[in-house]
């Protein structure tokens, strides 16, 4: 019958001695300590154990779950390969160094995540799951995180009214599939890995972008249109920004109600801040507030529609592109209650009035419209509500047959 040898505590005594004689017959040798990182040579390897000679006085072992690690440095090991490894035990129960795969892979695959966020490369990035906040990626054997808002200009959800199921089913389009990003967070302590798409792209668009200044006017196409603004797509695929403010020069509350992706503009370059362009539509045409004194004149009775109520007054068009406003103080009072405040139900959204020009401000694009100075003596007009166009028309005429 063959009995397996084991070890006693007479046979790891006897080792530990002669490890210490051999330390001491080579003063440069040192033995590591438990948690240091080492460097040694493939003596055997399997699929559930690999042996490591460390310099010729120790031998250990990887085995079970430890073989495995994050890093992929230590596939398909043979003999004669140079692996690194943790410490876990300084010696196991057959006085070997119990040492770990997993553990240095860890270190190793963060030190690696780290030198790439601060080397600024540019890395393949495999994405794996995708959630309404952005997607999940994997780097390497690290999972991590890429959010909506680091996708790329050509990535990007261009969603209408942002609805969060529509944002979802683009964004699981990319499971599967490989990105080039760039690390922007590499946390090992919170275990927590950020990368950027926009970040990889920025640099390609940068040398692009070098090719514009502001002034410029370019051709494009509208690629996404938001509560803010509409998204321009021009050039060598970069992307602009017009501002809710830079469609038109009228009052716009929706730029839905005056563009639509797919159309194709003009517009000027007012801004580059890095990767990001600022453009203007409403620059290429000329300014109709330039020339508003040829149009109306304080004192002058103007017809307008009323386009939009707000608590401190309405907002009256009095053409396409010069708007009023009729404060709140200068609409009429509510029949038969002269002591209330003025009423802004009187004024209906869509209906034609005629107003009173009482201030012209064309530096600040300005124009203020009056109800209360239609009344000749000045007052208040306390009995009637705003006339229509077609009311005053009226009361022209009946006036005009009673002098007669």
């Amino acid at each position: 019958m063959i009995t397996a040898k084991t070890s006693t505590p007479d046979n790891i005594k006897e080792k530990s001695e002669g490890m210490e004689k051999l330390l001491k017959d080579n003063s440069d040798l040192k033995l590591p300590k438990v948690g240091d990182l080492i460097e040694g040579t493939v003596i055997s390897a399997s699929k559930n154990e690999v042996h490591v000679d460390y310099n010729g006085i120790a031998t250990g072992v990887v085995r079970g779950r430890e073989i495995y690690d994050e890093s992929d440095e230590n596939t398909g090991l043979k003999i004669g390969d140079k692996v690194t490894a943790t410490v876990m035990e300084l010696e196991n129960e057959n006085g070997e160094m119990e040492l770990s795969f997993r553990f240095a892979g860890h270190q190793q695959a963060w030190d690696k995540l780290k030198e790439l966020q601060d080397g600024e490369e540019t890395v393949d990035t495999k994405v794996i799951d995708a959630n309404r906040g952005g997607l999940m990626i994997k780097v390497g054997n690290v999972i991590g995180f890429m959010p909506v808002s680091q996708l790329s200009v050509e990535h990007y959800p261009r969603v209408e009214g942002g609805d969060k199921n529509k944002i979802l089913s683009h964004l699981k389009d990319f499971v599967g599939k490989s990105l080039k990003t760039k690390i922007i967070d590499a946390n090992e302590a919170d275990d927590k890995l950020i990368v950027s798409e926009k970040a990889a792209f920025e640099e390609k668009q940068l040398k692009n972008i070098a090719k514009y200044k502001i002034g410029d006017v370019v051709e494009g196409v509208i690629t996404g249109v938001v509560d803010f603004g509409a998204f321009v797509e021009f050039g060598d695929n970069l992307e602009g920004l017009v501002h809710i403010s830079e469609l038109a020069w009228q009052r716009i509350d929706n730029p839905r109600d005056i563009i639509k992706v797919g159309d194709k503009i003009k517009a000027e370059i007012i801004e580059i801040e890095g990767s990001k362009i600022s453009l203007s539509i409403k620059k290429l045409n000329k300014d109709p507030w330039q020339d508003i004194e040829k149009k109306y004149k304080v004192g002058d009775i103007v017809e307008g529609k009323v386009i939009k109520i707000n608590p401190f007054g309405a907002f009256v068009e009095l053409d396409q592109d010069i708007h009023g406003l009729v404060h709140i103080s200068e609409l009429s009072l509510k029949k038969d209650e002269p002591s209330t405040e003025p009423d802004k139900q009187l004024l209906e959204i869509n209906k034609t009035y005629n107003f009173k020009i009482i201030s012209i401000e064309p530096e600040d694009h300005r124009l203020g419209l009056s109800i209360k100075a239609l009344d000749k003596k000045g007052k208040e007009e306390k009995t009637d509500t705003p006339k229509t166009k077609d009311e005053t028309k009226k009361d022209t005429k009946d006036k005009k047959t009673e002098a007669k």
